[in-house]
């Protein structure tokens, strides 16, 4: 990554409405991440017992492993980082599967986020300059003081490439999302990031022990679920009426634990934005980013890595190219081809609402610092990646960069939403109609004014969570009846598996019928900021069926 760190004074005046941090950009380039964390140390505010039985017992909620008090702000009560574990994964615990929770008759507070999980700070992430730690395992909910009950639950798991990102994000803060949508519980979790969840150990000489290594951030997705399933009814949830939602690596997430044996039992439908299997990696691969990860940091056992300090495993991750960690197709916890997967049906009860942004790799040019460093990130991609390909396979390639106008960079953006993004959502969604399940698709296309950005990867998540002021991706609020509009999709999809809205209940006083995908007629909704339509995968022309579908066979090029 090894991007530049912006000031912080500015990010902490944004985010937390402080002024104690009005350092320079230098200064602030110059702080070594224990200063950091020290730092924040002071600002954080940390869950505690409540032993003298003095909090308000309206907000409380009995679960398994506690009674938890939230607070309550204009309507919503929000509980925050409650333990979805026994023991937190530190010590002998790290690379070691989650231990499950475990009854306990406490009463604690939930007032606070719990620890974001350790990762390079970076000047997009707001999670990542929150307290980290490897005792990171918590979730937040979010419900209406209404005394409702049996309402559905929408699960939110975050992205970041599998190395950063963080349920504290404000753009993710759950009240405005269920102030306006009182009829559902939302419900955010957190899970091991980077080198700390997907990691292969157990080809090292004492590498047995560590089995799970490479999927466990999935794994702690998992015990996430299974304690929402069996505590939600306490916040009014119903355990039977689950959504998982995430983008990017969340989208990744939410599309790959359906091919989880057990899965299902704890979700019926998933919402994937911007995201697919397309990061999970084979066993080699996993194998030789482990070899290179090991090489960095000068060890050659699980021993010798358990006594490295943790921001040094942290800092070697960041010394691998962009993402090449994430969950591991290992052929016993994940299965090798996901979507082979798909197409025999393994996810065929589950119904999916997915789709894209139209310039994702924008997104990508300006976190990159701009035009010539992203070159420079695709290109070294290319040239180890590509090495794969047959002869016919990049003159394919090479021809549709041909046909873009505008810029080498243009080119590569173009092509790379194909890699990435476009061709991976199309074949899973292929694959999972054939088999019998429901696919909703859509194409987001508005635009942020951001310089380059366009329509870029994440660019839409302010306003699905219903934070317009979050505008350091979009640069702009977006227009409030669309963006209202289209939240009411996401969540009557979560109510009924159907995100089609009738004129009554639809925001802009309009009937939006969202046409299900079939092989024959490929249907999209195209969520425009002035005109929200169905319309054909022909007549959008989204994907190049014969000059880059073949590539969703390799892994993230």
């Amino acid at each position: 990554m090894n991007k530049k760190v912006l000031v912080l004074a500015v990010i902490w005046v944004m985010v937390f409405a402080l002024t104690a941090f009005s350092n320079s950009s230098a200064q602030a380039a110059d702080k070594t991440q224990s200063e950091i964390k020290e730092e924040l140390r002071a600002l954080y505010g940390e869950n505690k017992p409540i032993t003298d039985g003095n909090y308000d017992k309206s907000l409380a909620v009995k679960c398994i492993n506690g009674t938890f008090v939230g607070k309550k702000t204009e309507g919503v009560i929000a509980y925050k980082g409650i333990p979805f574990v026994g023991k937190q994964p530190v010590g002998n615990l790290r690379w070691k599967a989650p231990v499950d929770f475990v009854p306990d008759d406490g009463v604690y507070e939930a007032y606070y986020n719990g620890k974001s999980p350790c990762q390079i700070y970076e000047d997009s992430q707001v999670s990542s300059l929150y307290v980290q730690g490897e005792d990171c395992l918590y979730l937040n909910v979010w419900k209406a003081d209404d005394g409702g009950t049996k309402k559905p639950v929408m699960v939110w798991i975050h992205g970041g490439a599998f190395t950063v990102g963080g349920t504290v994000e404000p753009r993710e803060e759950g009240t405005n999302f269920v102030k306006e949508n009182p009829d559902v519980i939302f419900v955010s979790i957190e899970y091991r990031l980077g080198a700390f969840g997907f990691l292969h150990l157990s080809h090292l000489p004492d590498g047995k022990d560590y089995p799970d290594a490479q999927n466990l951030g999935l794994m702690d997705q998992m015990m996430a679920l299974k304690w929402i399933h069996e505590n939600i009814a306490g916040f009014g949830g119903d355990p039977d009426n689950v959504t998982i939602w995430g983008e990017s690596a969340g989208g990744d997430s939410v599309t790959t634990l359906p091919l989880i044996e057990g899965s299902h039992k704890y979700f019926k439908r998933v919402i994937a934005q911007s995201g697919t299997p397309v990061l999970s990696r084979t066993i080699e691969q996993s194998i030789r980013d482990t070899n290179e990860f090991m090489e960095i940091l000068g060890c050659k056992t699980v021993a010798e890595l358990q006594k490295v300090d943790i921001d040094k495993i942290v800092l070697a991750l960041d010394e691998l190219e962009d993402m090449r960690i994430g969950p591991e197709k290992d052929g016993k916890y994940l299965p090798l081809d996901p979507y082979e997967a798909y197409a025999n049906g393994a996810a065929k009860d589950i119904d999916i609402l997915q789709g894209c942004n139209k310039d994702e790799l924008n997104y990508f040019v300006v976190v990159n610092d701009g035009i010539e460093p992203f070159l420079e990130f695709i290109n070294e991609r290319m040239v180890r990646n590509f090495t794969v390909l047959t002869d016919k396979e990049k003159a394919l390639i090479e021809s549709f960069c041909k046909d873009i106008k505008g810029e080498r960079y243009e080119q590569l953006c173009r092509l790379y939403d194909q890699i990435w993004f476009i061709a991976p959502l199309f074949r899973l969604t292929e694959n999972h109609v054939k088999a019998g399940g429901k696919s909703y698709n859509y194409y987001f296309t508005v635009e942020s004014s951001v310089p380059l950005m366009k329509s870029g990867h994440a660019v839409e998540l302010s306003t699905v969570f219903n934070h317009p002021e979050e505008t350091y991706v979009t640069g702009r609020r977006f227009d409030e009846t669309f963006s209202k509009t289209m939240r009411k999709m996401w969540v009557q999809f979560a109510k009924t598996g159907n995100p089609s809205l009738s004129a009554e209940i639809s925001p802009d006083g309009k009937a939006h019928e969202w046409p299900l995908y079939d092989l024959e007629n490929k249907g999209v909704m195209v969520l425009d900021e002035f005109n929200i339509h169905p319309s054909k995968e022909s007549e959008l022309k989204l994907l190049d069926w014969e000059r880059c579908y073949f590539l969703t066979k390799y892994f993230c090029l």
